[in-house]
């Protein structure tokens, strides 16, 4: 009896990590372990959804979280035996049926804003929706053309920029539409300050400083983006700044609070939003070595891939510690236990 199961165990693969830890359907996870192909190809199931083999070995599997997938456990068969239950956030769609291009917004209670921005100069019945804390999904805007960037004041409001007509609009939480500044260029991404000043990216090369008056100043240039400039406060008031061009290796900008300007991160492809949590750590939707989804950024100031998932554009802490991951047409939301940085 003891030879047998000797043997049994000797067949039973093992996975010893998968990176990373959080993926949304399509990512792909690097799974690594021993006798995982013993006898003939694997099968990779993620819950009891069979996932599909990018790359199969012994000791090292690239698998493709399927559509399907719900619940977080991964398996592998190596044709002898199954392995243990390995852990994995998977992402559970919250809202479709969007076009985000930037970030999502989330209010204290934790209600979620999202766009339908469409191309150039089309407008949608629908600019912005409001999905509530049990996920259902309501009309919160619809007279804006573009809608692209979308940040909260300190006192609840809702303020989103139009690429289409370089308008800033604030947003009531009744959803009441007014402008709030004009004149800013081809407006992507806005973030705020602890002082109230608002920012707002001009993807043809200016980031505006707005004051709490109003009085509308250059704060910085930089390379114009192809698509959008996304910014985000992270420690010491420093604003970063993500801007995809043509190129594969793009970089991240941070910004002194006196105008300064230099390259925080380099070696990201199209890089998208941003955000920061609790501890300072900077998360961003890009490619780092052709792994693509949320990476995040140690003290050391290294990546390492947070999140595994295609066309992610946009991501965001919400108050119950779970992250709300944007894609170009639908939100997920993965239960990662993270703090976000609190709103300014």
């Amino acid at each position: 009896m003891a030879l047998k199961q000797q043997a049994q165990a000797a067949e039973r693969p093992a996975i010893t990590s998968i990176s990373p830890e959080a993926a949304i359907s399509g990512g792909e996870l690097h799974i690594r372990g021993t006798g995982l192909a013993r006898n003939g190809r694997p099968v990779v199931t993620i819950g009891e959804q069979p996932a599909h083999l990018i790359v199969a070995s012994d000791s090292y599997i690239v698998a493709r979280v399927p559509e399907s997938a719900v619940i977080g456990e991964v398996a592998v068969s190596n044709g002898l035996a199954s392995s243990n239950p390995f852990p994995l956030s998977v992402g559970i769609q919250v809202a479709d049926s969007l076009h985000p291009v930037a970030n999502p917004a989330v209010d204290r209670e934790g209600n979620l804003f999202s766009t339908f921005s469409n191309s150039r100069g089309q407008k949608s019945p629908v600019a912005l929706y409001k999905i509530d804390t049990n996920y259902n999904s309501k009309p919160f805007v619809t007279d804006l053309t573009n809608p692209t960037g979308l940040a909260f004041d300190r006192d609840g409001v809702l303020y989103v920029s139009s690429r289409y007509d370089g308008i800033v609009y604030q947003i009531t939480p009744t959803g009441n539409m007014s402008p709030y500044v004009e004149g800013m260029g081809v407006a992507t991404g806005i973030a705020f300050d602890h002082d109230e000043n608002l920012y707002v990216g001009d993807r043809s090369g200016t980031i505006f400083k707005i004051s709490p008056s109003r009085q509308i100043y250059v704060f910085a240039t930089l390379e114009a983006s192809i698509a959008a400039y996304h910014l985000a406060f992270g420690p010491e008031d420093y604003l970063y700044v993500a801007g995809p061009t043509t190129s594969s290796f793009d970089c991240i900008y941070r910004i002194s609070r006196a105008g300064e300007v230099e390259t925080f991160l380099r070696g990201i492809g199209r890089p998208q939003g941003m955000a920061f949590d609790a501890d300072g750590r900077l998360y961003v939707a890009g490619s780092i070595q052709g792994r693509r989804g949320i990476h995040r950024l140690g003290q050391d100031g290294r990546p390492q891939q947070f999140v595994s998932g295609p066309g992610i554009v946009g991501l965001a802490f919400t108050p119950s510690r779970s992250l709300v991951v944007a894609t170009q047409s639908a939100l997920f939301r993965l239960d990662v236990d993270v703090k976000g940085r609190p709103l300014p």
